[in-house]
């Protein structure tokens, strides 16, 4: 096996990896395409599927509704239609 055929085995990891580091960088995915020479961002979509860790940080960022639950009450309309029932 030559250098060149094994350079060109890994190569294929290579861009994957730094594609998956370039994502969870927060680097835009069309910057990544030209990095990594893609002709289309929609080849280098695969770079995006969210990790666990991207996941969590996605997460956190979240704060929880400031909505109170409330019961569902029923007007005395939709009530008596049930009724009718």
């Amino acid at each position: 096996m030559s250098a060149a055929g094994g350079a060109q085995n890994i190569a294929p990891f290579l861009e994957a990896r730094d594609g998956h580091a370039s994502v969870q960088a927060g680097v835009d995915i069309t910057v990544i395409a030209l990095w990594l020479g893609h002709e289309s961002p929609v080849t280098t979509h695969g770079y995006v599927e969210a990790d666990l860790a991207m996941k969590e940080r996605a997460l956190a960022t979240l704060a929880p509704p400031e909505t109170k639950r409330k019961r569902y009450r029923p007007s005395d309309a939709v009530l008596k239609f049930l009724e009718s029932l």
